[in-house]
């Protein structure tokens, strides 16, 4: 799906220009209003419920699954935010004002208030849901505006959604995919702060202490697994910068990744292949490089000044953000349905 043919790669991140973000724009705008072949996440309760995705989510049909077509909306939102001069922009309005519509939204609404949809896309994409109005929200023009209170009843359902869940989850997930509990953390804490949440960002600051605030030495050196997108022990991390007071959050990480100032374990710092990018798993490593990529930055700009690890760990980021992007030359929709929006992080975030 979409044309995007970056340059080789080089050592530097790519910057989100117009050109940049124009491709990426059309890519995502193909994959969100392309229904099939179609992944659903749906628990059939009877016969009646055998129905296409379109008419169970008539706001996020495409893109493969549910939560790659909410992230790739986000994709939409961000670049038509940084980039004001976005070709696309007039496609991007005309997309959302659709897939936003208050019939779409209801609808989206109803399916989450099943009672066999208690565990739909839980967490990742809850998490990208609150991420998608979070960013709606830091639009200042009138047309995102007009989004965000339209999607706000579907937020608030998963905002629920994540406080009921917490309070009765014990134990996190900590591999390298969807469920990971990590990176939903992170992005829900974000979302609370950005939407003034107090009760939301409690339940998450509270809960990732408690999983994650004790834990030391990293099994690192034991990553990626085969079909990891994300790095459990650098979404962690990241995660942890968000919680822990500055001051606390070195002596953490250093007893977390005791051997991060020196590269080490080498398996983390080194870049993921993926050697079958029509394999809808393996070209998660794609995906792996790129989210690595942003870890890494957000961690190394939580350090001191001066701190060694911030070098090592930029260093790394490039080097990264740089693999990660051969990704998008495939082309191959496996990946294209998602990569997309991992680029966009890698860049932006």
């Amino acid at each position: 799906m979409g044309d995007f043919r970056p340059a080789r790669p080089s050592m530097q991140v790519p910057e989100l220009t117009v050109t940049t973000a124009s491709r990426l724009a059309r890519v995502a705008l193909a994959n969100v209003s392309t229904e099939y072949p179609n992944k659903p996440d749906h628990v059939l309760g009877s016969p009646d419920d055998l129905r296409a995705s379109r008419e169970l989510h008539p706001a996020f049909y495409g893109s493969y699954d549910w939560h790659s077509c909410v992230h790739m909306h986000w994709l939409l939102a961000r670049v038509a935010r940084l980039v004001p001069a976005l070709p696309e922009r007039a496609a991007i309005v005309r997309t959302f004002d659709a897939h936003f519509a208050p019939e779409a939204i209801a609808a989206e609404c109803a399916y989450l208030a099943r009672p066999h949809a208690r565990s739909f896309e839980r967490t990742y994409g809850w998490a990208w849901l609150l991420e998608l109005a979070r960013e709606l929200g830091q639009g200042d023009d009138a047309d995102s505006r007009r989004w965000s209170r339209a999607i706000a009843p579907l937020a608030a359902a998963f905002a629920a959604r994540w406080r009921d869940w917490l309070a009765r989850a014990r134990y996190p997930i900590r591999h390298g995919t969807h469920p990971n509990s990590a990176f939903g953390l992170a992005l829900a804490i974000d979302y609370a702060r950005a939407a003034q949440e107090r009760a939301l960002e409690d339940a998450c600051v509270s809960r990732a202490l408690a999983w994650f605030g004790g834990d030391r030495d990293a099994p690192a050196a034991w990553e990626p697994s085969g079909a990891d997108f994300l790095s459990p022990a650098l979404m962690e991390a990241d995660l942890m910068r968000r919680v822990l007071p500055h001051e606390r959050y070195g002596a953490w990480l250093a007893a977390f990744l005791p051997g991060l100032a020196h590269g080490e374990p080498r398996a983390l710092f080194a870049p993921a292949e993926a050697t079958d990018r029509s394999d809808p798993q393996i070209v998660h490593l794609d995906g792996l490089n790129l989210s690595r990529a942003w870890c890494m930055r957000g961690i190394a700009n939580a350090l001191p000044p001066g701190d060694a690890r911030a070098a090592v760990l930029r260093d790394a980021s490039q080097r990264h953000v740089a693999t990660g992007m051969e990704g998008l030359e495939s082309g191959d929709y496996m990946g294209a349905h998602w990569l997309a929006t991992f680029a966009v992080l890698a860049m932006t975030e």
